[in-house]
């Protein structure tokens, strides 16, 4: 473990009640946090809801405040240096592990980590091709999804701290079982990762952690449990159901 939670010290909270806060604190999981924090129990954690549920803004400012560039790309280097954190990154600190304050603060070009975010990941993957410390593939030559493996395959291999937001956009079934096969391996290494995701296969990785954020804040609990889950399940076992609503008039 790398980073043992996330918070917001009191001395950088807006004055006000929350609810007159500016954006995104007034989104109930960031609410939450800036109240009490968010631990990480587990190197592998998943951050699951629905589409804005603030799950990628947490995401991206967990990204910013370890020192990773807010529209992706590996530990150790800025891509655009004039853009200014978003409003979460910046109030955002680390409580971290003895590993993760070396991590940290080591040399730059010794970090090791990434992040992934599908939004942006294709382009990135374009302006980066064929630069030194990257990947030698040419993605451009391959689908989608074959170039997020290829990413995941060469950037996501060592103790080190990961985040991604979405993966699971470019993938088939069969590509997001080769990625739970990644992420486990690396949980295993003493590689942190910290993943938005909709997927119930990836979300299913052997010993991760599952916080579910939405209205209510955010709160632990077991794959099972997961809201996401049993829509999966009904819709599977009777698309009828679902689809009724969607296509009546």
């Amino acid at each position: 473990m790398l980073a043992r939670r996330a918070y917001i010290p009191d001395d950088l909270l807006p004055s006000g009640l929350p609810d007159s806060r500016p954006w995104p604190l007034t989104v109930p999981c960031v609410a939450h946090m800036a109240e009490e924090g968010m631990v990480f129990e587990r190197p592998i954690t998943f951050l699951v809801g629905e589409n804005g549920s603030g799950k990628s803004t947490l995401v991206e400012a967990f990204a910013e405040a370890w020192g990773l560039d807010a529209r992706g790309g590996r530990a150790g280097r800025k891509y655009v240096n004039d853009r200014p954190k978003t409003v979460l990154g910046d109030l955002l600190r680390w409580e971290t592990t003895a590993a993760g304050a070396r991590h940290k603060s080591g040399p730059r070009t010794k970090r090791r980590g990434y992040f992934l975010r599908a939004e942006t990941a294709f382009g990135f993957m374009e302006a980066v091709s064929g630069m030194r410390g990257y990947w030698e593939e040419d993605t451009s030559e391959m689908s989608h999804g074959e170039g997020f493996l290829t990413v995941l395959a060469n950037m996501f291999r060592e103790p080190g701290f990961y985040l991604m937001d979405e993966p699971e956009a470019a993938l088939s079934f069969t590509s997001c079982l080769r990625l739970v096969n990644l992420l486990y391996d690396l949980g295993e290494s003493g590689a942190q990762v910290i993943c938005a995701t909709h997927s119930p296969v990836l979300a299913a990785t052997p010993g991760a952690d599952i916080i579910e954020v939405g209205e209510h804040g955010f709160r632990r609990t077991k794959w099972e449990d997961l809201a996401l889950v049993d829509h999966w399940r009904r819709y599977m076992n009777n698309p009828a159901a679902y689809l009724r609503y969607v296509t009546e008039q």
